[in-house]
């Protein structure tokens, strides 16, 4: 009998949004906050538990399992790190799988294919362009951890690896996130 991994969830939603005119994840976008619908396109690929990682704006979130970072300003970095740690001591999951909540066009065909691919790191792009979600193997989250840092996130992690699996989506999602204030 072959076990089936199983998937964690994050979903880093923690900055202030500045070029956005404030925070992003309780921002409406037809009808559904962004931290919502991020969410719930990651349980819809079979996710489970959902973290999300909030900071400049707190508040519930259905569904997720909400942590604050009080560190937020140090950068998505901070988030990463904060999320690992949760996702280890408090799951046996056998991959974080990370994303944005800036994601509009993110479905959960798009993460499911993520989720399927063979090689242990995988991350998805579009058109060839390095987006996200970003799938990590628990054999991997130390290493991360120690070394994601500022407002990069996993980019120096992912190019330090020859193993990783680039994975394509843009026939299935838009990877463009919401940069703009939605009153420009």
């Amino acid at each position: 009998m072959t076990n089936t991994p199983s998937f964690a969830g994050v979903v880093l939603a923690a900055g202030e949004g500045k070029r956005f005119g404030g925070p992003k994840a309780p921002f409406e976008y037809e009808g559904e906050r962004l931290v919502d619908r991020a969410v719930r396109v990651l349980r819809e690929a079979g996710c489970d538990p959902v973290f999300v990682i909030l900071g400049a704006w707190e508040g519930q979130v259905e569904g997720a399992l909400v942590i604050v970072n009080h560190g937020w300003e140090e950068g998505m970095g901070s988030s990463v790190r904060i999320a690992l740690k949760w996702v280890n001591a408090t799951t046996e999951a056998d991959y974080a799988l990370i994303t944005l909540v800036d994601l509009p066009g993110l479905t959960s065909e798009a993460v499911t294919r993520v989720i399927e691919a063979p090689a242990g790191i995988a991350v998805a792009t579009f058109d060839g362009q390095q987006g996200h979600p970003v799938r990590i193997p628990r054999t991997h989250f130390r290493e991360l951890i120690d070394t994601v840092a500022g407002d990069e996130g996993a980019r120096s992690f992912l190019a330090e690896h020859d193993d990783v699996q680039r994975v394509e989506v843009a026939d299935l999602a838009d990877g463009a996130d919401l940069d703009l204030s939605p009153t420009n």
